[in-house]
């Protein structure tokens, strides 16, 4: 549909329909408009599944590798094809807006959704994003760049001022979403936060340089609850408030416009974009509901499996391989001890508004045992106590009172205790029932469990306001709860947990109840969970021991926890939680033949003089996890992953690092150096530099062919020559670095201008065309605010990664001539 043809509709509405548009209607979907043909548009969390828009465990999704794998993959046509598959699944669940990818950086490892960020560079966050956007609009879905822009922590995530000079605004944290814009993204994200004392739903920097400088031609939609406040961002460039009914919107904006405070151009301006993504996605007249596919991805459940578990393989980095442990001969093995915690209960993804609900899982146990079957003696042991901490009740130990299926009973009750709507759930942790009658007073959570040990088990509720929890008829706790934050994902997803123990009898079935007044604005979610007489710690380490001395190789899973990593807090240490340390020290001294496998999404510390002899980091790898890190394991697939962020050796080691605001403020003072360039002018080097990871071959880097020079404006490529010198095919990533020691502004000492992979077999040469962007040898002038070029010769750097470039060549730029404010002659990242 044509711009005039939009604004023909335009036309057709008053000033009344026309804001009833800009909040939402509900929670998820947006108001529909007969008036022209609108229908409500459908948004869904992502970006490693679509959930659709109820938060349901028996709707369940495919669960792709956490975008920090991804990112780790630096594969663009991957990214795409994922993409692809998520705009498959959003079709599938009547979505027509997926809110991802997101496109923050990992400024500080300690931030708590890096799960969700590809990385710590701007290049290849924006390459990568470019590439999933591309991939979900294929299918007719509108993909949703987020958090724009700094919202790269999560302490005070609603309220921080985020203080970061212009220049690094633009060189680093604006860069991936002006590469989103690059690649057509149909609709943009605001943040919670603010940027230099402004929050960003009345943020400048939606209009300049989002829409007047980039181009962008869709609707920014407001993080869920962003818009606190009517005039100011009224009179932004922020066009739809979500989520509805209720937004400061919705209650005042009609009768500013009306009254002239707000303009009614920018009215129309906001409905003008929200009619065009309606038209985008095909919400808008009649015969439009469905646009055609531009790419079509897998359909069959058996390829789309396929993909995943290609993915978990093509993500996962191997940081260490001493002797080339790595990859396993089955046929020369006779038994595997298979040792941790996460070895069962694998952490696919991370934890907040990103969680999807699997079909299945394949464990990391379940994978190696597969891949074994008829080879080798698999032996699992826990190496750790169970958890003290407790866990929603699953279905597999739990049963509804009754009909006696797996799972729990869930009612909603009136004021006198009256059942109103019951129904069968597949699990304790009731984010929003399916229906909640009108004279709801009540929500209560019943099951049945049958304890498979004796001792003192640890019940919880998670809730605000009155809750209670029973045990056997025996009530444990009651009390009222005060909502203490406006976070919403505390109060609606992940409220805390209030505890209790009782002593039960292995065998002896007990009914567990657990009550929430549902009082206004307490939040939605329900929970109830339970966890199992502590462990004796000393027991299972020895027999993790004994397994890991008697076992030909022993592979350790290790990893985060949900309450050590997960959207709505930062982290506070880089350590492993719950004695893992002292398991892997324990592992590695009884077997020199040591896999150590990391299940995180950001960096962790492993413990120090005990290094193990293969380590390989799985991230959070999606419901294909074991299946694809078998692959990994037995070699019928290569390591494919590159680290997309600097991983350190101590946590006192790290440059930049803090996330936590002072006085409300925290300060960008690092400037453009985070990551890798950070970790440079510090000058102590890391555990394992940006880039970094091990093929199963060997790679012999022997030229690199550079233009002479470069006119400005231009981008150009570079050529690196290589040769596969070991014993297997394999596939390299070639990374291109730029410098300027001399230069007179201020610059990291080295910074990714490109990127290309090559594969080759034993002995053979390939060659790396890396494109370099015109952009890569401008800089942001914050004095006459657009980009400039330095004449000069620039130093390039090529090789394997930020801390390892054999190859150097000298590109000389010409005379700066001024860039213009928002454009090259070709894409800024791409």
């Amino acid at each position: 549909m044509t711009d005039e043809e939009i604004d023909h509709l335009l036309e057709k509405l008053d000033l009344a329909q026309k804001v009833r548009l800009l909040t939402g209607a509900s929670n998820w979907r947006t108001h529909a408009e007969p008036a022209v043909g609108l229908r409500p548009l459908a948004f869904s969390d992502g970006p490693a599944g679509v959930r659709g828009d109820a938060w349901d465990e028996r709707d369940t999704s495919l669960v792709l590798p956490s975008p920090t794998a991804v990112g780790a993959a630096w594969d663009d046509e991957l990214a795409t094809a994922l993409g692809a598959l998520l705009a498959a699944e959003a079709r599938r669940k009547s979505i027509d807006v997926l809110l991802a990818p997101t496109l923050n950086l990992h400024r500080s490892p300690l931030g708590g959704r890096h799960f969700e960020c590809f990385s710590e560079d701007p290049l290849l966050t924006g390459r990568i994003g470019a590439a999933l956007i591309r991939g979900i609009q294929s299918g007719g879905v509108a993909a949703t760049p987020k958090h724009f822009v700094a919202n790269d922590s999560e302490t005070d995530r609603l309220t921080v001022d985020v203080q970061v000079d212009e220049r690094t605004l633009r060189e680093v944290y604006l860069a991936p979403f002006e590469a989103a814009v690059e690649a057509g993204t149909w609709a943009v994200m605001s943040s919670y936060n603010q940027v230099n004392g402004v929050t960003m739903a009345a943020g400048p920097l939606l209009r300049r340089p989002l829409k007047s400088e980039w181009g962008f031609a869709g609707p920014v939609v407001s993080d869920w609850g962003a818009v606190r406040s009517l005039l100011d961002t009224a009179r932004s460039a922020q066009d739809l408030a979500m989520g509805g009914p209720d937004s400061p919107w919705s209650a005042g904006l009609l009768d500013a416009a009306r009254k002239g405070l707000v303009p009614p151009e920018a009215v129309d301006d906001k409905v003008r974009r929200l009619l065009r993504l309606a038209d985008r996605v095909g919400a808008l007249a009649p015969g439009r509901n469905e646009p055609p596919l531009v790419w079509h991805p897998v359909s069959a459940p058996s390829d789309q499996r396929a993909l995943l578990r290609r993915a978990v393989a093509a993500g996962s980095v191997l940081l260490r391989n001493e002797g080339e442990l790595l990859p396993l001969d089955p046929a020369a093995l006779r038994s595997v001890a298979v040792i941790g915690p996460h070895a069962t209960a694998v952490r696919i993804q991370g934890g907040g508004s990103a969680e999807v609900f699997p079909e299945s899982v394949v464990s990391p146990l379940e994978g190696i045992v597969h891949a074994l079957r008829d080879t080798a003696e698999v032996i699992h042991t826990p190496g750790l106590p169970a958890g003290r901490l407790p866990r929603p009740l699953e279905r597999s130990v739990v049963r509804d009172p009754r009909d006696g299926e797996p799972g729990v009973l869930v009612r909603l009750l009136d004021e006198a205790g009256g059942e109103l709507h019951a129904e069968h759930r597949l699990s304790g942790r009731i984010v929003e029932p399916a229906l909640v009658p009108p004279g709801s007073r009540t929500v209560e959570i019943r099951a049945l469990l049958r304890p498979d040990e004796s001792g003192s088990w640890t019940f919880a509720v998670g809730g605000w306001g009155l809750i209670s929890l029973s045990v056997a008829g025996e009530t444990l706790l009651t009390g009222t709860f005060p909502l203490d934050t406006d976070d919403p994902t505390r109060v609606h997803v992940a409220p805390p947990y209030r505890c209790a123990s009782a002593e039960l009898t292995a065998g002896d079935e007990v009914e567990v109840v657990a009550r929430r007044r549902l009082d206004p604005g307490s939040g939605v979610a329900t929970i109830l969970a339970a966890a199992r007489p502590a462990g004796d710690a000393a027991q299972a380490l020895a027999a993790a021991t004994a397994a890991a001395r008697a076992a030909d190789v022993a592979v350790v899973v290790v990893g985060t926890t949900e309450e050590s990593e997960s959207e709505g807090r930062d982290r506070e240490t880089l350590a492993l939680p719950d004695g893992q340390d002292e398991l892997i020290r324990a592992v590695v001294e009884a077997n020199e033949r040591t896999v150590v496998i990391v299940n995180s999404g950001g960096p962790v510390l492993l413990p120090e003089g005990v290094p193990a002899p293969a380590l390989l980091l799985a991230w959070f790898p999606g419901q294909e996890a074991g299946h694809g890190l078998a692959d990994v394991l037995f070699g019928r697939a290569e390591p494919g992953g590159r680290l997309p962020t600097t991983w350190p050796a101590a946590q006192r080691d790290v440059p930049v690092l803090r996330t936590e605001p002072e006085q409300g403020r925290l300060s960008y003072r690092e400037g453009p150096h985070i990551g890798y360039a950070a970790w440079l002018r510090a000058g102590t080097p890391p555990a394992h530099w940006f880039g970094h990871g091990l093929g199963y071959t060997n790679w012999s880097y022997e030229s690199m062919e550079t233009p002479a020079a470069v006119a400005e404006g231009n981008g150009f490529e570079v050529r690196v020559t290589l040769r596969n010198t070991g014993r297997r095919r394999g596939r390299e990533v070639v990374q291109l670095y730029l410098a300027r020691p001399d230069s007179v502004v201020e610059r990291p000492m080295r910074r990714l201008v490109g990127y290309a992979a090559v594969s080759a077999e034993p002995g053979e040469e390939a060659v790396a065309v890396v494109h370099v962007p015109a952009r890569a040898l401008a800089h942001w002038s914050a004095e006459r605010h657009r980009w400039e070029s330095e004449p000069g010769e620039f130093l390039l750097l090529g090789g394997r990664s930020a801390g390892d470039l054999p190859l150097t060549g000298v590109v000389t730029a010409s005379a700066p001539l001024p860039l213009s404010p928002g454009a090259t002659t070709e894409s800024a990242l791409l």
